[in-house]
């Protein structure tokens, strides 16, 4: 018998002008149960990302909308001054220009001006601090102790100092912690107001005494002294302040009550540079006529800083 031949199937021929397509592997039965399996698993990955992008979109516009939310503008007038030369018309006509300027003004009266008011003043968070309070400056020939070592000490701890004034009558029971750290010390006013002593705030007060911080507040100081030394506006500094503006020496109540409101005009309504509206204001109502000191910045880097 001669052999049969056995007939060659043809190899399949390529569509024209179309590539040819190559599935997964598995391809077959177990390939589309797969396949199917992978639909199915993507459904609920599906509605599950569909809310978490709603609430990423919520967020990110409360986010957006509270970014665009203009920040509250906080003052405060504290007015320690008021019970020994008092002025009304300094205090009705600040807050006046502060508010049009966008502040909410505070006002505390003298008696209100204690050691733990101090204590508690950079918590408020205040933009603005007027502070129409006395200060002094440390005098050694003021001092009266007795004990040599003591007195040394407070020497040493005073250089160039000057202290605010509270209205709490000087005990010598009360703070001794603090007293002992000269962080507080006694302070009278000049013999026309009488031989009373206060509490006084001293720079060391500022530093460890103080809660929070001024988190770049302005600080005015409108009592004698202010600025004649570094020490007491450096701590403020210390304590978060962003700049102190007072005076470098003696000054009268009716001269820092003009200066500082003409000194409030050009900061907060002109808007002016620290230095500038300084320099603005000697101009409009000059050295004190009885001492010949004048407002000036701490620190000097800061006179082209703006308010806010």
């Amino acid at each position: 018998m001669g052999e049969r031949k056995r007939k060659r199937s043809a190899p399949p021929r390529a569509s024209k002008g179309k590539p040819q397509k190559r599935g997964p592997r598995g391809t077959g039965r177990w390939g589309r149960i797969a396949g199917t399996a992978l639909r199915i698993l993507a459904v609920p990955l599906v509605i599950m990302a569909f809310p978490l992008a709603i609430a990423a979109a919520f967020l990110a516009m409360s986010l957006l909308g509270h970014s665009s939310e203009p920040k509250e503008l906080k003052a405060a007038i504290v007015d320690q001054l008021a019970l020994t030369q008092p002025n009304p018309s300094f205090s009705e006509t600040a807050t006046e220009l502060l508010q049009r300027a966008g502040y909410t003004v505070d006002y505390y009266p003298g008696e209100q001006v204690t050691v733990d008011f101090y204590r508690d003043l950079p918590t408020h968070e205040y933009d603005l601090l007027v502070l129409r309070a006395h200060t002094a400056r440390f005098e050694e020939e003021s001092l009266t102790l007795s004990d040599p070592v003591r007195r040394q000490e407070v020497l040493d701890a005073f250089g160039q100092d000057v202290f605010f004034f509270t209205t709490e009558l000087y005990d010598r029971t009360k703070y001794v912690e603090e007293r002992e750290k000269f962080r507080l010390f006694a302070v009278r006013y000049r013999a026309a107001y009488g031989d009373e002593r206060f509490f006084g705030v001293t720079p060391h007060f500022i530093e460890s005494s103080m809660r929070g911080s001024f988190d770049g507040a302005t600080i005015i100081m409108m009592g004698c002294d202010g600025l004649l030394f570094d020490n007491t506006p450096k701590a403020l500094v210390e304590k978060g302040a962003k700049a102190v503006i007072g005076w470098d020496g003696l000054v009268s109540a009716a001269q820092t009550d003009t200066a500082t409101e003409r000194l409030l005009q050009h900061l907060v309504a002109e808007g002016l540079p620290l230095g500038e509206a300084i320099a603005k204001t000697m101009a409009d109502v000059g050295t004190d006529p009885s001492y010949g000191n004048s407002l000036r910045v701490y620190p000097q880097d800061a006179r082209n800083l703006a308010i806010r």
